[in-house]
């Protein structure tokens, strides 16, 4: 299901309408499903810098982990290569961590395709494959002067006291609408160091819920 309401981006949109009812702000989701950071830098003056942006997110790693360890260097050198073309253009970057993947096949999953995936990211989620990756992305980025919003980080905290499968919309690694609001609010606070209870309401029981 595409569900273009409620992704983090259209979320974003709506809180800087809130704080500033009077600009316009444009934000432009370049982002293609599937994608890794080779095609995400084979695009990028295409689909990012044609757009003279002031500032980009940069999101990339669960379809990276994909391919396993032996591909981490490619992914560092890719997103190095992201980073500085970005910086080098003049506008501000932001690296954001993204979800985890299923820790579990769900027993709500019937398909053979879906429950031969969910065992397989769970493995990398499990075997600390993804947050290598994760943790590369961050050197990286302190590297290239890049900020980064550790939402990863938010969903092992998570973790620790619920079932983090039941947050993604595929129990496999599509977050549901509720926890797009988390990438939503942590970046909001990355832009603007500001806490998120005081646009649109306190949103933090909502991720409490799953």
């Amino acid at each position: 299901v595409f569900d273009y309401a409620s992704a983090y981006s259209t979320r974003m949109r709506e809180m800087f309408a809130l704080l500033y009812p009077n600009v316009q702000v444009n934000i432009i989701n370049s982002g293609i499903s599937g994608d890794g950071t080779a095609c995400g830098l084979a695009r990028l003056d295409r689909d990012v810098l044609a757009y003279r942006p002031d500032r980009v997110v940069v999101s990339s790693g669960l379809n990276d982990a994909g391919n396993g360890l032996e591909y981490i260097e490619s992914y560092g050198e890719n997103l190095n290569e992201i980073f500085k073309r970005i910086t080098g253009f003049g506008a501000e970057c932001i690296f954001l961590t993204e979800n985890m993947m299923n820790t579990k096949t769900s027993c709500h999953l019937t398909d053979e395709l879906f429950i031969r995936l969910a065992k397989r990211f769970a493995d990398i989620e499990n075997g600390g494959v993804l947050e290598a990756y994760f943790e590369r992305a961050k050197e990286i980025a302190k590297r290239n002067g890049v900020g980064v919003c550790d939402c990863y980080a938010k969903w092992k905290e998570l973790a620790k006291t619920q079932d983090t499968t039941m947050m993604l919309a595929n129990r496999i690694n599509h977050p549901t609408r509720e926890m797009h609001h988390l990438f939503a609010d942590s970046l909001f606070e990355t832009i603007f160091g500001v806490n998120t209870d005081m646009v649109g309401g306190n949103e933090s029981t909502m991720y409490q819920k799953r």
